[in-house]
């Protein structure tokens, strides 16, 4: 895990599948950045937790973070998938962001029971929508494989990772509320240099 919280990372623009560059951090005065590693295009479990994001955007936008979602999957593969979305997807198909920061694949991705339950949830929900032609099903063979694991970081402006969590298996990340208490304590570092974790600030 080459990130926890107090390093820095570098400032570089981004590229989204649709809409303007993207500054990452954001460096507006106070803002803060969720960088969000998801899996490939049309990952269900993926889908199931961005669906909550959505949901809930105005609420995260006001509260001064700026989501920033990544896929391990190509533009054009992801295109079909994130339309309407009120974020920034970034196409990261060779992996490049991914190695910089530790994002990593594994088979506990879908091997963790804790993952079997929304996994199922997951696919039903898919299916429903792809059958309804509200969403597209995912390849066969995905971009980047089916073993990926995500990862959430939460950034300040000036570059700092406030925060940071590697995800266990497919579906272990920060939930909306998680996100947002760790934001109002953005700065309250702990000194313990592990990876801080929803709880540890409150």
């Amino acid at each position: 895990m080459p990130f926890k919280p107090g390093s820095s990372i570098t400032p570089r623009t981004l590229t989204p599948v649709t809409g303007p560059p993207v500054a990452l951090p954001d460096p507006g005065p106070g803002r803060l950045t969720h960088l969000q590693f998801r899996r490939f295009a049309g990952c269900p479990v993926c889908n199931l937790h961005l669906q909550s994001v959505v949901r809930r955007h105005a609420e995260i936008e006001a509260a001064g973070i700026r989501e920033v979602v990544l896929f391990h999957s190509p533009a054009d593969e992801l295109a079909e998938h994130t339309a309407g979305l009120p974020f920034p997807v970034i196409a990261d198909p060779a992996k490049h962001l991914y190695a910089e920061f530790g994002v990593e694949a594994a088979p506990r991705a879908l091997l963790d029971p804790r993952v079997w339950l929304p996994v199922l949830r997951a696919v039903a929900r898919s299916a429903y929508q792809a059958a309804r032609r509200r969403e597209h099903l995912p390849a066969a063979t995905p971009n980047g494989g089916r073993l990926g694991l995500p990862a959430d970081f939460l950034i300040a402006s000036d570059g700092r990772v406030l925060a940071v969590t590697y995800g266990r298996h497919a579906y272990d990340q920060w939930s909306v509320d998680e996100l947002l208490t760790l934001a109002g304590s953005a700065g309250m570092i702990p000194d313990s240099g592990k990876v801080a974790q929803p709880g540890d600030w409150e």
